[in-house]
């Protein structure tokens, strides 16, 4: 069920029970509005958020994509995560995959963002080895904001409305020293890393994940797909659960990991 916000707060939003902390009926608007990562950016790097949605069975993608898994209540978490952020992750590979358009597509969105004293786009990354990527999707086309690609590739991009920065680490790229360039040159406090589940698996392993957010969809995918991470890591990660959401079977979990600092 979508309902009207509060003035000031952009969009409907939907219903949703909240079972833990504590038992009430509220928002995602409700839930999220509060939420400042920014706040919590470590000396040396963004805070930065995790949000995957799963089927019940741990499967991230159905037929290779993420989209066919959550509910519009779970694209508006995703829609307002966005908003509380300074940059947006993806890889590479999810890039080619999703076809991004705009990160924040929405002109109330935006307007909100800049009520919060954020940009009115968040900063669009990318980590790729190359550049093999879909140059004509909307996020490079539409003009509106502005990418970063950390890349080991000396190619240069095509010329593209949006403009593109392109940081070339031909040795490989340190997804920590990456996370130093955004806060150090940027100015990227928050970030919300969206996957895939390699690059999620390659933050998590090297301790650069605060909070996760997890979506569960009540459905069973019952075939050979990706799971939210596909990286080894060296030891067995606790979270600790923040709170979590109910709507038509569908949960909606955050977790912190633990030892993280509350954003």
């Amino acid at each position: 069920m979508s309902t009207p916000v509060a003035a000031g707060v952009p969009g409907d939003t939907h219903a949703v029970r909240r079972l833990l902390p504590d038992a009430a009926e509220t928002t995602i608007a409700e839930q999220l509005d509060g939420l400042d990562p920014r706040g919590s950016a470590h000396p040396d790097r963004p805070y930065v958020l995790m949000n995957f949605a799963s089927t019940v069975d741990g499967r991230a993608t159905i037929d290779g994509r993420s989209g066919k898994i959550g509910s519009r209540t779970d694209t508006e978490v995703l829609q307002r995560l966005r908003t509380r952020v300074d940059a947006v992750m993806i890889g590479a590979g999810t890039m080619r995959a999703e076809r991004y358009g705009r990160i924040v597509s929405d002109p109330e969105f935006r307007a909100y963002r800049e009520r919060a004293g954020l940009s009115p786009d968040p900063i669009a990354v990318m980590v790729g080895r190359g550049l093999d990527l879909p140059w004509d999707a909307g996020l490079f086309t539409d003009g509106g904001g502005s990418c970063v690609i950390f890349t080991q590739t000396e190619e240069d991009p095509p010329a593209t409305a949006t403009p593109v920065e392109c940081v070339r680490r031909p040795e490989g790229i340190d997804l920590g020293e990456a996370l130093a360039w955004l806060l150090r040159e940027r100015g990227v406090r928050s970030m919300l890393c969206e996957g895939g589940p390699t690059l999620h698996g390659e933050l998590q392993a090297q301790g650069l994940v605060d909070e996760l957010f997890l979506t569960i969809a009540p459905k069973l995918a019952g075939r050979e797909e990706r799971s939210i991470l596909t990286a080894p890591l060296a030891d067995v990660l606790e979270l600790e659960l923040i709170w979590l959401l109910e709507s038509e079977g569908e949960l909606f979990t955050r977790y912190r990991v633990a030892g993280a600092e509350p954003g």
